[in-house]
């Protein structure tokens, strides 16, 4: 059985772990161990050829990359992944979605997606993508990092979810 708390924050808000299941649609996809070590390999071919000084040639096998996984990385992603992730990692992040556009998603669902971002994990990436992409707020992941000034230092994820959603595009 799972152990549920409920925490007052300084500012009187109530947090808590219990878990909301998602609906399929916001998991991350499942990823074969086949598939990732496909995408290493074309990870290293990309590498290889941005490193070999043949730039068409590895321009042309970036532009049928990003063709065939709907990503739009350049050349010198290849080279550089390494500086932030795994190879594996990056893999992972290549074989899921690269804009996971999830229709109707609601408040309690962003407030899970928060939640689930917090607490981290191995598909915390996914998730962080989710919120970007699923809200108008830009860069709506940066509000659990870097809150504005009138939110408390470490905002609930409901106050975070609220930000969020109270961002109003400017109409021009």
């Amino acid at each position: 059985m799972r152990n549920v708390w409920v925490l007052t924050v300084g500012d009187g808000s109530l947090v808590h772990n219990a878990a909301m299941e998602l609906r399929p649609e916001l998991l991350p996809p499942p990823v074969s161990p086949e598939r990732i070590a496909e995408l290493c390999a074309e990870i290293h071919r990309m590498e290889d050829l941005a490193l070999s000084g043949d730039r068409v040639e590895a321009e042309a096998a970036v532009a049928a990359f990003n063709e065939a996984t709907g990503h739009a990385c350049g050349l010198w992603d290849f080279v550089e992944y390494d500086a932030e992730r795994s190879i594996e990692e990056f893999a992972l992040e290549l074989a899921r979605p690269s804009w996971p556009r999830v229709p109707d998603v609601t408040r309690d669902e962003l407030v899970e997606l928060v939640r689930r971002i917090v607490a981290g994990g191995p598909d915390t990436d996914y998730y962080l993508l989710l919120l970007d992409t699923n809200t108008v707020h830009p860069g709506a992941s940066s509000v659990i990092f870097h809150p504005p000034a009138r939110l408390p230092r470490e905002p609930s994820p409901d106050q975070v979810v609220d930000e969020i959603l109270s961002y109003e595009p400017i109409a021009l």
